[in-house]
């Protein structure tokens, strides 16, 4: 009789401790592949004896594991000449760093322009090589020089954008007073 009752009492054991499980979601045991870090309104400015050379801003940074951000309220960055002017400028409406290849993306409305020359860039994505120092897309792009358009579909330039090469140029005309990009 006592090893019933044992037994009994095991199986009654065994029984309510499997009813105190809870069923465990498969979707909630996979890896975390979302931000580590998120900062606000990011100010990062790169300078060489104490003359600006780099200013980025974002009004949001997320940081993940990787080492990527993301930025996903826009991106504006200034590139300085080497006397400590602004040359340069670049925005987007959004903003990727990709840590492995050391590499800027902007997408939306990707706007550059040289201030000194007085040319822009309109395009929806481009990539920033800051080792190379070049910037590139292979998407369609206008170019305005002072009072003439030209459209082609991709585009090489350094980074201040004061020399560009534009590649399969469709066409280039005149701005009538008023226009621009």
């Amino acid at each position: 009789m006592k090893t019933h009752s044992n037994f009994l009492l095991g199986l009654i054991f065994l029984v309510s401790m499997n009813s105190c499980r809870e069923n465990v979601d498969v979707a909630a045991l996979q890896v975390y592949d979302g931000p580590t870090n998120t900062a606000i309104n990011i100010h990062l400015i790169e300078s060489d004896s104490a003359v600006m050379r780099l200013d980025i801003k974002a009004p949001k940074q997320l940081e993940f594991a990787n080492g990527n951000m993301e930025f996903p309220e826009g991106i504006a960055i200034q590139f300085f000449e080497k006397d400590g002017s602004l040359g340069t400028t670049l925005r987007a409406d959004k903003g990727y760093f990709i840590k492995s290849e050391n590499l800027y993306k902007g997408v939306g409305d990707v706007q550059v322009k040289n201030l000194i020359k007085d040319q822009s860039l309109q395009t929806e994505e481009i990539f920033w090589n800051p080792n190379e120092k070049r910037i590139y897309t292979d998407k369609f792009v206008t170019v305005q020089e002072r009072q003439t358009l030209f459209n082609g579909t991709g585009l090489e330039a350094d980074q201040s954008f004061s020399t560009y090469k534009l590649m399969n140029v469709r066409d280039s005309r005149t701005l009538l007073p008023g226009e621009g990009i």
